[in-house]
C-alpha cells in the first residue's frame, strides 16, 4: 500500500514534530516567525502557524500537542498587547 498523500503544505516547515520537548517545538516556531514584528504580532504568528496544523490534523498526538503550542503563544500574546 501506497503512503497516503500530504495535503497539508505550510508555507514554510519549521522543524516542528511532535516527538520533541515542548520547549524544542517552541523553539522552532519562535525562529521562523518574521524578526521585524513586534513581540505581541511574533507570539501570533506563531499561534496560527500551529494552529493550522492543529485544526487539519487528523492524529490525536499532533491535535493535542499542536493546540498545546498555540495557547502557549496566545497567552504570551495576551500578555503583551501592543
Amino acid at each position: 500500500m501506497a503512503a497516503p498523500e500530504r495535503w497539508f503544505h505550510p508555507r514554510k516547515h519549521t522543524g516542528w514534530k511532535k516527538e520533541q520537548s515542548a520547549e524544542t517545538r517552541r523553539k522552532h516556531l519562535w525562529a521562523y516567525t518574521d524578526k521585524r514584528y513586534t513581540l505581541h504580532k511574533r507570539y501570533v504568528q506563531a499561534a496560527r502557524k500551529i494552529l493550522a496544523l492543529a485544526n487539519v490534523t487528523q492524529d490525536p498526538e499532533t491535535r493535542k500537542k499542536a493546540r498545546a503550542d498555540a495557547d502557549y503563544f496566545l497567552a504570551r500574546a495576551r500578555s503583551t498587547k501592543d
